[in-house]
């Protein structure tokens, strides 16, 4: 297995469930906060096809959070919603995965989390599958 991107960890992280992130995380290390948790909101821009110009689509509220270790590592996280928890548990396993613990974190956190949005996907992909209308032409008989 790859190690993941610092990209591919926040995005993981702000897309988790926050109740499963607390399950997974029912001890956490001691940290200082450079920017306790703040609910604001963040606007959404849109684009038409690949090559539209962009718009403003909407509003949408997110939660922040930066936090240092007590070793030192610094760890941002930016979530959807109003959960602060959520916000400060994701900036946490973002400093975990930059100090030696990485490995562990890994395991321990970001790989459940990692199949559980697999399998949410799959449901998901299977319910829409489900759905599915196939059409075609029957050739009738002027059109030969």
């Amino acid at each position: 297995m790859t190690e993941p991107s610092r990209r591919d960890w926040m995005g993981l992280l702000a897309r988790a469930c926050a109740d499963r992130l607390a399950a997974l995380m029912p001890d956490e290390p001691e940290a200082a906060f450079l920017r306790p948790p703040e609910i604001g909101t963040v606007m959404v821009r849109g684009r038409i096809g690949a090559t539209g110009a962009a718009f403003n689509l909407g509003e949408m509220t997110v939660t922040r959070c930066s936090l240092r270790l007590a070793t030192g590592e610094v760890g941002h996280a930016h979530v959807q919603g109003r959960s602060r928890d959520h916000a400060r548990r994701a900036a946490l396993v973002d400093a975990l995965m930059q100090s030696p613990r990485a490995a562990d974190v890994q395991t321990r956190i970001l790989a459940p989390l990692a199949e559980a949005e697999t399998a949410a996907r799959s449901l998901r992909a299977a319910k829409a599958a489900a759905t599915r209308v196939e059409f075609f032409t029957m050739v009738r008989g002027e059109d030969k």
